[in-house]
């Protein structure tokens, strides 16, 4: 088996760590909305991964997280005037009726905000504390910017200092944020304050999975600065591969245009399946290459239900087939005969059905496995498959 590896930007020869098992972490989603089909489409993408694993004998351990804790949801939730726990709460269970109806299969865990290895990083000199914010020294880690393949110097032009931080670089990322009024907190030793983003899915790896996995997955949206900075988080801590292969689906467009909540243009799962359903979404999402970009629009949801149908349509025609096929003896029997060169009655490996529509039988040269030219009695529709005018 062979998977594109986005650090390495090709095809490697899959090898995990420990023969028998494989150690899976996608990035889940910030529960504070329905999640919409840019949500669904590494959900479903990479359950057919995981399932095919399964299907080759690996016992899997897949983890995927929900971001419970967020800017966004504490906006949502001074909006709504609740706590952050309901609106959590709330979208993880909205979260768990769309991903059940697109079959998803759920991990091993699912783990939600941990406090975590900070304290490891600033006693290595990664991490400094500033008036109770913590940062992650990313000049510190030489190999900044290899998975995005970046230079440090673009990236560093690029990178902005927002008022109110105190950050000795631009590029450096919060690990911790100390806690601003009306916002959720915890007591640490830097005080009172919250985990960055980033950290958290690098401390989820370490408790559930080990220090290092198997394939980290995602959208390519994610490449940079998210998974860029668990990587430099977890390496520096660890001191070891934080991960082997990384895997990255494409985006989605919505009528050719790349979806985007700025633009008012995004699609929820849900909305769209109180319409068509979950599994014609689902066939839409794994239609086509996962590292493609796809494109959403009435006209193509539709292709795809009408596709999902005729499969359908197929299947019960295949199962009515085998459930009237009349016993005809074992076709490796006749391939023997054929290749010893003897002489077969037709009448015993075809359907009589077939020689109703025309019994007349031709005769037809085959090679046998001796080199040895032989006639064999064949019927119109046989020569036509031999012809290759059959379908």
């Amino acid at each position: 088996m062979r998977i594109f590896n986005t650090m390495t930007r090709q095809k490697e020869e899959f090898i995990p760590n420990n023969p028998d098992e494989v150690k899976i972490y996608a990035c889940g989603p910030t529960v504070y909305n329905y999640i919409h089909i840019g949500n669904a489409r590494p959900l479903c993408v990479f359950d057919v991964l995981r399932r095919y694993l399964e299907y080759r004998g690996y016992n899997v351990k897949f983890v995927q997280n929900f971001t419970d804790v967020d800017d966004k949801i504490i906006k949502r939730a001074n909006e709504e005037g609740i706590t952050f726990e309901e609106v959590s709460k709330k979208y993880i269970e909205e979260f768990w009726t769309d991903a059940n109806g697109l079959n998803f299969k759920k991990a091993s865990v699912h783990p939600k905000a941990i406090i975590n290895i900070i304290k490891t990083l600033e006693e290595k000199g990664y991490a400094y504390a500033v008036d109770g914010d913590v940062y992650f020294r990313t000049l510190k880690f030489k190999e900044y910017g290899k998975l995005s393949h970046q230079p440090i110097e673009d990236l560093q032009s690029g990178a902005r200092i927002a008022i109110g931080e105190k950050k000795e670089n631009p590029l450096d990322f919060a690990l911790w944020k100390a806690a601003k009024e009306g916002e959720p907190y915890w007591d640490s030793p830097w005080g009172k304050g919250r985990p960055g983003w980033h950290i958290e899915c690098s401390a989820m790896n370490k408790r559930f999975l080990g220090d290092t996995i198997d394939i980290h997955c995602g959208g390519q949206d994610l490449i940079f600065p998210h998974h860029e900075n668990e990587i430099a988080q977890s390496e520096c801590a660890n001191g070891c591969t934080f991960s082997k292969y990384w895997m990255h689906n494409g985006y989605i467009n919505v009528d050719n245009v790349k979806m985007s909540k700025s633009l008012g243009n995004f699609k929820t799962v849900r909305e769209i399946a109180n319409v068509y359903g979950y599994e014609v979404i689902r066939y839409f999402l794994i239609s086509s290459h996962y590292r493609s970009p796809i494109n959403y629009s009435l006209e193509i949801i539709e292709q795809c239900k009408s596709a999902l149908e005729r499969l359908y349509t197929c299947r019960e025609s295949l199962d009515f087939a085998l459930k009237n096929a009349k016993d005809i003896p074992d076709d490796e029997e006749l391939i023997k005969k054929l290749e010893a060169g003897e002489d077969v009655d037709k009448l015993n490996y075809v359907d009589e059905e077939i020689f109703a529509h025309d019994d007349t039988v031709k005769s037809v040269k085959a090679t046998n496995s001796l080199d040895e030219e032989k006639d064999f009695d064949v019927t119109p529709l046989t020569q036509d498959i031999l012809d290759k005018r059959a379908y």
